[in-house]
């Protein structure tokens, strides 16, 4: 705690309890805002693991597929079965406000088939690998955006903590502790002034 540089008149003494009011609905406000950040980004967070898992079996599964298509083809037929894909993606990004978090929300627009390859030369095989990577794309763009969610949360969370920190180990403190100091002051001058009208009144008896 330290006191702040103010001059100790009943003036500053007002504005600092003010002041004091003011921090402690701060404080509280932010408090409140931390722990419903983390509520929520712990919940983010257990999504994010779900997903990852789901993920990451996806992934495993369509390369398993693929592993086994390619060893039905040759090196030639699988390059030219895959060498002019037809399908377009596009990730379209939009932004909302949670708790003061700009939080993003992606979706995937898709057109096209990602089948552009003919019949001769390949087999139910490639179509089952392709069509596995295909199911991937969506689960790995809603984890993505669970994940970014995730990231943006921490940082406020972060923010926010230092706030209520600074509020509660330095601002409130060093407030209390001058208005404190600022009442002492103020009270050995009432005294002071008492004393010195009663020896004035006693000079002007006598």
């Amino acid at each position: 705690m330290a006191l702040l540089n103010i001059n100790p008149t009943r003036m500053a003494l007002m504005d600092l309890k003010r002041r004091s009011q003011s921090a402690q609905r701060g404080h509280k406000l932010l408090k409140d805002k931390q722990d419903g950040l983390m509520q929520e980004f712990l919940h983010v967070i257990r999504q994010a693991k779900d997903l990852r898992t789901q993920m990451e079996e996806q992934l495993a599964s369509a390369f398993r597929k693929f592993l086994i298509a390619s060893s039905w083809m040759s090196e030639a037929e699988l390059a030219n079965a895959l060498s002019s894909p037809q399908a377009r993606m596009e990730l379209a990004v939009e932004t909302k406000s949670v708790m003061s978090v700009r939080i993003p929300m992606f979706s995937l627009q898709k057109e096209g088939s990602v089948k552009s390859y003919g019949l001769v030369g390949t087999n139910a095989l490639l179509d089952e690998a392709v069509a596995a990577f295909e199911n991937v794309f969506p689960t790995l763009v809603e984890l993505a955006q669970i994940e970014k969610q995730a990231e943006n949360m921490a940082i406020e969370l972060e923010t926010t903590r230092r706030r209520v920190n600074a509020l509660e180990h330095k601002m409130i403190p060093d407030l209390k502790e001058t208005v404190k100091y600022i009442r002492l002051k103020l009270d050995e001058t009432e005294r002071a002034s008492i004393i010195s009208t009663m020896k004035v009144k006693a000079a002007i008896e006598q």
